[in-house]
């Protein structure tokens, strides 16, 4: 059978620290990837060497120390996709930022099980005899579809706080159950996840909000009591009766979506935010972005497709210069995404947004957004000054290259005469 290049990277370290005498596993997330029959993002592979006995072996420039104090060595592959983490066995002291251990102890693989999150991600694998070490029951839940924390539950969010939203996203991508005792946990704790970083809180978000299964995880995340800590804002969509069915339509927003971009279903999940006006409601999605540690990009984007979810309602009234703008822009393809799912959800006609999709799909790009016949150079020459008159030229010359009135620069330098002089 024919293996990735990862895969194979990550059997031949697992080789040679055996070949050094060392003990060497496949664990975590890889192992659970390799039992449902998928292909793993990547590769982790925990031994009984120390950290510094795997830099000597692999070579100081081939290894980076990234969590040494806590066992964890990358080792870098010869492709990008191909860098394999090594962790030394361990057991953990308290954690008591919600975060990381206060001190680690190198042990054994069994005890290095008992400190993982969930039992499905606390088995290992031996890629090389092809054998399962399963210390925690996590082969039989990975059969049973269950999400269950190892040990007790509380003890284990204690731990890390981030773990009360990982057990929400593993039960929805996996489409599993969570164990009754687990999400009591979750429910109990879950005005703890404040204390977990925002950037970390945003990450685990955006896994979920990529995936298909995107509804199911905001719903989880909201009966377990996650989402009115984490986004506040919303509470009111499921918490008051008249605002309901705006809840109910969102989740179904949500399920519409067919893309795999975090911004467009997370404008999703903010349309109906509950605001006095249009502008406050644009004002709480910005001040959301900003507490989740949104980069620039993402925030903007997301802020500009819920100022723009009517924009397409009457396009095939439009003036062309209007619509040309508009299908032109560069985010237009995720507000035709955003819009069919929220009219879908809705059942709304769909026949404005086809007509965009149509007119832009059979439209070349140097009529949609041809270069423009005169530009502010040329109205310096004309002896224009630059202030509120030189843009406002410049706007009205351009609408008239866009309905087609106008198609040579000597046009536009007319007009731009006939303009100066009214």
């Amino acid at each position: 059978m024919k293996h990735s290049e990862p895969y194979n990277a990550a059997v031949d370290i697992v080789r040679k620290l055996r070949d050094a005498g060392f003990q060497a596993l496949w664990a975590g997330g890889c192992v659970r990837d390799l039992l449902l029959k998928k292909e793993p993002k990547d590769y982790d592979v925990a031994t009984n060497a120390l950290p510094d006995q795997v830099r000597h072996l692999f070579g100081k420039r081939r290894t980076l120390a990234v969590g040494a104090s806590f066992g964890v060595i990358i080792v870098r592959g010869h492709q990008p996709d191909c860098d394999v983490e090594i962790a030394t066995f361990r057991s953990e002291g308290p954690y008591l930022d919600g975060r990381r251990p206060e001190h680690v102890k190198f042990t054994t693989a069994e005890e290095d099980a008992h400190r993982r999150d969930f039992t499905i991600n606390g088995m290992f694998y031996d890629p090389i005899n092809e054998s399962i070490y399963d210390y925690v029951g996590g082969k039989l839940d990975l059969q049973q579809h269950l999400i269950r924390a190892i040990g007790d539950p509380l003890e284990r969010m204690q731990e890390d706080k981030l773990r009360l939203l990982r057990a929400i996203r593993f039960a929805a991508t996996l489409q599993f159950h969570l164990a009754e005792t687990t999400f009591q946990a979750i429910q109990t704790m879950a005005n703890e996840i404040t204390v977990v970083s925002p950037e970390r809180i945003s990450d685990e978000l955006r896994k979920m909000l990529i995936h298909p299964n995107r509804s199911d995880a905001i719903k989880l995340v909201q009966s377990s009591g996650l989402l009115k800590p984490v986004i506040p804002e919303l509470v009111p969509l499921w918490e008051k009766e008249e605002y309901l069915p705006l809840w109910n339509r969102t989740l179904d927003r949500l399920a519409q979506l067919t893309t795999d971009d975090c911004e467009t279903a997370f404008a999703a999940l903010l349309l109906d935010l509950p605001a006095a006006t249009p502008s406050d409601q644009l004002d709480e999605v910005h001040q959301i972005c900003k507490q989740l540690r949104f980069s620039n990009h993402s925030l903007h984007l997301v802020h500009w497709l819920i100022e723009h979810r009517t924009s397409l309602q009457g396009a095939p009234k439009f003036k062309l210069s209007k619509l040309k703008r508009l299908l032109a822009h560069e985010n237009c393809s995720y507000l035709f995404e955003l819009v069919h799912a929220d009219l879908t959800s809705q059942k709304q006609p769909l026949k404005d947004l086809e007509f965009c999709r149509q007119y832009r799909d059979h439209t070349p790009i140097e009529v949609l957004n041809p270069p423009p016949l005169i530009t502010g150079n040329d109205l310096i020459d004309y002896g224009i000054k630059s202030g509120p008159e030189f843009k406002e030229l410049l706007t009205r010359i351009q609408d008239a290259q866009l309905e087609e009135s106008i198609h040579t620069h000597e046009e536009a330098l007319a007009l731009l005469t006939r303009l100066q002089q009214t």
